[in-house]
């Protein structure tokens, strides 16, 4: 999932090595994996479709040391508060979540 180009692989948010440590023989990393992935995939499309760019916000699948799947959100400071504030609105206009 890429916003308008490739650079948000490099732009600074140093989400690459978030899930740098050991890993644990006989744990299935890669289905928490893939489940966080989807994840992460649905919240990156809604984040462009709220006017984001992936290189300013974004969600970025792992998983945790039982293999269960973590979705983090990793942004500069100021695109984060701006969805904060986006989330904020919708839960005082009656859309929070269900």
């Amino acid at each position: 999932m890429t916003g308008a180009g490739e650079d948000w692989l490099s732009d600074g948010l140093g989400v690459a090595g978030a899930d740098f440590g050991l890993w644990v023989s006989g744990v299935d990393y890669v289905a928490g994996w893939r489940d966080a992935r989807e994840a992460a995939d649905r919240l990156n499309r809604a984040l462009l479709g709220a006017g984001f760019e992936l290189s300013q916000v974004r969600a970025v699948a792992s998983t945790d040391e039982g293999g269960r799947g973590v979705v983090r959100v990793a942004g500069w400071p100021d695109a984060v508060d701006r969805l904060a504030g986006l989330l904020d609105a919708a839960v005082d206009s009656g859309g929070g979540a269900a």
